[in-house]
């Protein structure tokens, strides 16, 4: 059994899934979720070790560009649920994840996808002209990420540095062939042209690839849409929604067996829903739950039931996708598993989640790397027990670290509920090192209280704070002993730590690279 201190809710011991005891804090395996994302984001432009599946060319469903994606949501919903006096912490990560995005590697597939004249999904349409521009028409698989991406890192951190004029741009300089290559778009732009597209079509969507409008894809951009309104005081997403459901109207969002449909053929006007894929109920089901939660709910208790299987010792897994033609048994991987347990937290079946982050803990390759966790690349499909154990970076890297880290309701409360200006206003980190494995950091306002803990990354790491001045005399307490006090005009500092204002800030250190909790008071 795990005791709890009641000063602070958190304990070294994680429980068997790493769930966390308190939205006050991260456990161990959340902190190494956090860690793993923080250091892929901070690789070198365009390494992206640990990233790669078995597939090369961008073009499935465990591309980089999901990846990315993923991985900024899971910061953007660990920061606003778990640490919300941590924006400086997140901000300089999910910078870099959409820097990564801009990269040709991520985006010059589209040039290939754009021709079409695939027997599965749009030979009707041909072989089409070649498109370099990655977003001016369909592919809403890429453009809809970098805007809802773009969108959030505004409204998150109040930084509208890419709705500055050419901010989103995707620039290809080829070196023996070709001249450079510049589309130009900004955040605003981009969602324009994302919206009126949406719009010409009726509101069914934008396609991905050429003749395929996926209902899980036009998912993003209506989160787009909705950060779009947080930022800009605008409708898009009442609007897009509204019209969404009526154009889907026509064709079914779900089959009469309680499936969601997967997509439209544009040209033949004809949806289609493959059997045997569970990741199609589990993606969609998690990214409608933002806007449409009664109707996703109503579905989701006899899909978990369709494609979970009990695993050993009360752990759950999820059966995956079987059907396969002979070419593409290379594109197995643990998708449809990582979006069932996002499925599972987003909607607070909990039990659920802690069953299958059980069965990814002992079966799905797990790793500490540098204090990072995560889920390493595994090709084989079955160990010698029968046990599923694929598992792809896509999965390991973005969607169990997604799961893990997100609360009940947790893209819903983002959508649903604005961030105020008391929750801009508060005492909060400004600056932290990524390496610090931060555990909690959360202003009380009834208790006029800042509460920090950390591991630093080596003695005496810095921290800064803002909002902290102004607001009469002050307490820092370090693991209940005072350290530093004074008011707006004096800093008195007992023992190690060197605490001192700088301007608007307050900076001060953490003397010791072990468990350190900082309370800040105001009296």
């Amino acid at each position: 059994m795990v005791t709890v201190n009641s000063e602070f809710p958190y304990s070294s011991s994680a429980t068997a899934s790493g769930l966390a005891l308190s939205n006050l804090a991260l456990d161990d395996k959340q902190a190494g979720h956090v860690r793993r994302i923080f250091n892929l984001a901070n690789q070198l432009p365009d390494d992206w070790s640990g990233m790669m599946a078995r597939s090369t060319m961008q073009e499935d469903f465990g591309a980089l560009r999901f990846q990315l994606a993923y991985m900024a949501f899971a910061l953007g919903l660990t920061h606003v649920h778990r640490l919300p006096a941590a924006p400086g912490y997140f901000k300089k990560p999910f910078d870099q994840l959409i820097q990564k995005m801009l990269s040709p590697d991520v985006w010059t597939y589209w040039h290939y996808v754009s021709t079409g004249n695939s027997p599965r999904l749009n030979a009707s349409l041909g072989e089409l002209p070649a498109q370099w521009d990655p977003v001016i028409k369909d592919n809403i698989m890429y453009s809809a990420y970098v805007q809802a991406m773009a969108l959030l890192y505004h409204y998150l951190f109040r930084d509208g540095k890419y709705a500055e004029p050419g901010a989103l741009t995707f620039r290809l300089r080829p070196l023996y062939w070709g001249q450079t290559k510049n589309f130009v778009y900004d955040e605003k732009s981009l969602n324009d042209h994302i919206y009126w597209s949406m719009v010409e079509n009726g509101y069914l969507g934008v396609a991905c690839e050429p003749n395929c409008i996926f209902q899980i894809c036009n998912q993003v951009p209506l989160l787009g849409f909705r950060f779009h309104d947080l930022v800009y005081g605008t409708t898009l997403a009442k609007e897009a929604t509204a019209g969404y459901l009526k154009a889907w109207a026509d064709f079914g969002i779900t089959t009469d067996q309680g499936h969601f449909n997967m997509m439209v053929q544009e040209h033949e006007r004809v949806v289609l829903t493959p059997d045997e894929q569970p990741w199609v109920d589990f993606w969609l089901g998690s990214l409608m739950h933002a806007w449409n939660p009664d109707f996703i709910k109503q579905y989701y208790p006899r899909q978990m039931a369709r494609w979970s299987k009990p695993g050993p010792e009360g752990s759950l897994w999820i059966r995956p996708q079987t059907i396969f033609e002979p070419d593409l048994q290379y594109l197995m991987s643990a998708r449809d598993f990582g979006w069932g347990a996002i499925y599972a937290s987003e909607v607070g079946d909990t039990d659920t989640l802690v069953r299958l982050l059980d069965y990814a803990d002992d079966y799905l390759n797990p790793q500490w790397q540098d204090g990072a966790y995560y889920f390493a690349r595994q090709d084989q499909a079955y160990d010698g027990d029968g046990r599923f154990t694929v598992m792809d970076p896509h999965t390991g890297n973005a969607l169990l670290a997604y799961a893990r880290l997100n609360v009940p309701d947790g893209l819903r409360k983002l959508y649903e509920t604005p961030l105020t200006n008391a929750h801009f206003n508060a005492p909060t980190i400004a600056e932290l090192d990524y390496r610090v494995d931060l555990r909690a950091a959360r202003y009380d306002a009834d208790a006029n209280c800042l509460t920090i803990a950390l591991k630093a990354a080596d003695a005496h790491t810095p921290i800064v704070l803002s909002n902290v001045w102004g607001r009469g005399a002050w307490r820092l307490e370090l693991d209940g002993q005072t350290v530093a006090s004074g008011d707006t005009g004096k800093v008195q500092t007992a023992g190690t730590i060197d605490a001192r204002r700088d301007g608007d800030q307050m900076l001060f250190n953490f003397p010791s690279s072990r468990l350190t909790t900082a309370k800040l008071y105001w009296l």
